[in-house]
């Protein structure tokens, strides 16, 4: 299956060869460039826009890495420092250091790395903004005796429709995702997007037995998680209910990489974390999981 993919191909800000906190073990990370949600508060704002080619980024590096090419900017990998001079000035949120990668060439790089890895995960920007490259990634790694042994994971925001989860459950081991705010206002207000689609992945992966993780953002002063006695909102916990039992991951809001207002927002304390996670517990939810150090 995998010869029969070689064409297939995805426009990728990084990959990380290993990572611990992106699934279980040890996994390689695939980070696609583009994402369809607009949070303020976005800890990678540079893999949200695409490029436009318009050159403001040639100006500001350094080392010559960038050049503009038959009106297309090019980046040559061998000269870029990593400064990261580019995403500070491109007006688009976007990375002019991507790479088009093919699924064969996906494939091989899993294979150099493979007998290190537990698994692959994809994640973005909003990896399913490239659902058709993702399905025959993940197709191609379990027909391949080699690698099928890597699970396939996905980091997701939510916001895919229930025919493309339809398209990619078959080849899916799991999905970890977002849930950053519970009011349709609220989530909007912190992704510029309203709820009901995430809420509905949520409910459509935990049926299938396939949601590997829901992640909650608390950010002080906006989310809505607790009500104002400090209590979890009795609708949140009903459907989270419904999900059944699920892994809960807190995260709370840091500056580290955001840009604009968002920046001026107040960081989460370990204090509000754990409450919120005693409250979940108390109602029966979780494992939860908190991170293992704020700074």
């Amino acid at each position: 299956m995998a010869d029969a993919l070689p064409t297939r191909s995805a426009l990728v800000s990084r990959v990380l060869p290993f990572s611990c906190v992106d699934g279980p073990g040890n996994r390689l990370v695939l980070f696609l460039q583009g994402c369809n949600f607009r949070c303020p508060g976005c800890h990678n704002p540079h893999t949200i826009g695409l490029c436009d080619d318009c050159g403001d980024c040639l100006a500001v590096c350094p080392s010559g890495a960038l050049s503009l090419d038959k009106g297309r900017v090019r980046w040559q990998a061998a000269l870029c420092t990593d400064c990261d001079a580019c995403l500070d000035a491109c007006p688009r949120s976007a990375n002019p250091k991507t790479a088009t990668m093919t699924v064969a060439e996906m494939l091989a790089l899993l294979r150099r790395y493979g007998p290190l890895l537990s698994g692959i995960t994809v994640s973005g920007g909003e990896a399913t903004t490239q659902l058709p490259f993702v399905v025959a990634l993940f197709a191609a790694i379990k027909g391949s005796p080699d690698l099928a042994h890597l699970s396939c994971l996905l980091d997701s925001n939510g916001s895919l429709a229930e025919t493309g989860w339809q398209r990619l459950l078959p080849v899916l081991d799991g999905a970890m995702l977002d849930l950053k705010g519970w009011r349709d206002s609220v989530h909007h207000s912190l992704t510029g997007y309203g709820r009901e689609r995430v809420l509905g992945s949520l409910v459509l992966l935990a049926r299938h037995g396939k949601l590997a993780e829901l992640r909650l953002l608390h950010v002080p002063g906006k989310s809505d998680f607790l009500d104002e006695c400090g209590e979890l909102e009795a609708d949140l916990a009903a459907f989270l209910q419904r999900l059944g039992p699920v892994a809960i991951r807190l995260n709370g809001f840091r500056h580290h990489g955001v840009k604009g207002a968002a920046a001026q927002w107040p960081q989460a304390s370990q204090t509000e974390l754990e409450l919120l996670a005693s409250r979940l517990r108390a109602a029966g939810l979780g494992p939860v999981s908190l991170p293992a150090l704020l700074r």
